[in-house]
């Protein structure tokens, strides 16, 4: 299996014994040799976190799209088809929602892209900005103009994120756990989401978005998981990855999750929908992360404070910016009954 964060094309030199990559190296130039292997590997890892770091940031915009596109067109769809496969086959139907589609596949290969080449807890946090991006993006679809309120909300998120990343210090850990580790991550996962989806039954519409919106946050921060597995089994070849059972795992949270977030989607609009789906998928995974693969982040008493004081800078930052839209959206439906 290839190690984590280094190309295919770098296993023959990577397991090659130290006696063979020695032989016939006269014994005085032997650790002038050796160096240059230690700054290549160095390097190679500077490299992947920053093709790491830069996909996750193209998954967030693609993500955007989608969530503007689909969310456009789920709002239209009668209220008894929630949570139901059917809404898909309506919402099939319709150009715009079909390119929201398309741009959640591109961001998924870019995520994809992103969790082969470095840990979640430094992947799924980046995601968080896709909000920063859909929140404009429909404001601008709406005719609407972004406050200055808005902009700090962005400020504090992206300060957030920034701090988590500089000061947390991620490193990799497994690539995958043991089949009890899977089975306890999840059952805990289903059982959260069935929660979420009752609770939300009994609401109101824009409590049934948040609610929903909460569970598929959940959904997607557990595929994210089995998307880091999935792109380590196809380190091994196609074949290799099609025999395991993650992908298949995957797959299918992967249409319940769209099923789950269409269905907020349609309950409330984006600023309501959209910031807890943004929050929690990354908080769930960083935890999954952490918890289960070993992802290890600074423990120190200093780093702490400071890792949560990022994350309450980007829970703020998030809240603001949709109590924004929300309030625009409240003194617009004003608007329109005076």
């Amino acid at each position: 299996m290839r190690p984590q964060g280094l190309s295919p094309l770098c296993l023959p030199f990577h397991h090659a014994p130290t006696a063979a990559v020695l032989h016939g190296v006269p014994e005085g130039h032997r650790e002038r040799r050796v160096a240059p292997t230690r700054v290549r590997r160095s390097s190679s890892g500077s490299l992947d976190r920053v093709v790491a770091v830069l996909s996750a940031l193209g998954a967030a915009l693609m993500y955007a799209l989608a969530s503007v596109l689909q969310q456009r067109g789920a709002a239209a769809e009668p209220d008894d088809q929630s949570l139901r496969l059917s809404m898909l086959a309506r919402l099939a139907r319709k150009p715009m929602w079909l390119l929201g589609v398309a741009c959640d596949v591109v961001g998924y290969g870019l995520q994809f892209l992103a969790l082969g080449h470095g840990p979640i807890v430094v992947v799924q946090p980046v995601l968080v900005c896709g909000l920063l991006f859909a929140l404009p993006l429909g404001a601008a679809l709406a005719g609407r103009r972004l406050y200055a309120r808005d902009w700090l909300a962005a400020v504090l998120v992206c300060a957030g994120l920034a701090a988590f990343l500089i000061v947390a210090a991620p490193h990799a850990g497994h690539n995958d756990v043991a089949p009890l580790v899977w089975t306890l991550l999840l059952t805990t996962s289903a059982l959260t989401v069935g929660l979420l989806l009752m609770a939300g039954r009994r609401r109101s519409a824009w409590q049934r978005a948040v609610l929903y919106s909460g569970a598929a946050g959940v959904i997607y921060g557990g595929t994210a998981a089995l998307t880091k597995t999935s792109a380590h089994l196809l380190g091994g070849g196609l074949v290799h990855l099609l025999e395991a059972w993650q992908p298949w795992v995957m797959l299918a949270a992967g249409v319940i999750g769209m099923v789950v977030a269409q269905s907020a989607f349609q309950a409330g609009g984006l600023d309501v929908s959209l910031p807890a789906m943004s929050v929690v998928d990354p908080v769930v995974s960083v935890v999954i992360g952490a918890v289960a693969f070993g992802e290890s982040i600074a423990s120190r008493p200093a780093a702490v404070a400071v890792e949560l004081a990022a994350l309450i800078a980007m829970s703020a930052g998030v809240t603001l910016l949709a109590r924004g839209e929300s309030g625009r959206s409240l003194q617009g439906h004003a608007q329109l009954s005076s």
